[in-house]
């Protein structure tokens, strides 16, 4: 769904749909596991800059929920987790804040993002908000044994009979300080 500057102008639009999974790349980050459902409101807030400078924001309030596929941090293996966030964004043209110069910026203002050619994808924004609302790190179970680092074998679901790796002589003595830091 594109939401158009000239379009908003005469009056704000309402939106309330389910995106089928793969209708948003997720990259390698998340895949979609279901339906996402999203709601809300986009609409045009005009930014007075000076007698005849004006510019056109685009507001856009809702919220989505739905579930994705992520990988566990240890075994790479899918885990489902449920969404819901609410959003509240505004969206400057491209080029909007360029002739502003140098000059620091408030809280508020590193919440604003940039559309270009008068016109916004809910997508794009649904993409980045999805992507914000995920774990920093998932597990599929916290005492998940993760992949065996010689041969890639899943420790979850097989054993693994690899030899581990003779240490590394140049860490002998921190393995010594140890021992007589415990005494």
């Amino acid at each position: 769904m594109e939401f158009k500057v000239s379009e908003l102008e005469r009056e704000p639009v309402e939106f309330d749909l389910e995106l089928p999974p793969g209708a948003i790349d997720f990259g390698e980050e998340a895949e979609q596991a279901g339906p996402l459902a999203a709601s809300g409101r986009a609409e045009v807030i005009h930014e007075h800059r000076g007698p005849r400078e004006i510019v056109a924001d685009i507001r856009l309030r809702g919220q989505f929920s739905g579930r994705v596929h992520v990988p566990c941090a240890r075994c790479v293996e899918p885990v489902e987790i449920p969404l819901a966030a609410e959003f509240d964004l505004i969206f400057r043209p491209v080029g909007a804040d360029s002739d502003m110069g140098e000059r620091s910026i408030s809280a508020p203002e590193t919440e604003i993002g940039y559309y270009q050619k008068d016109s916004l994808a809910l997508e794009d924004v649904l993409r980045e908000q999805v992507l914000l609302s995920l774990p920093v790190r998932t597990l599929c179970k916290p005492d998940c044994k993760g992949l065996c680092p010689r041969c890639g074998a899943n420790r979850n679901s097989q054993p693994c009979h690899c030899e581990e790796s003779p240490s590394d002589l140049r860490w002998e003595a921190l393995a010594g300080l140890r021992s007589r830091i415990k005494s």
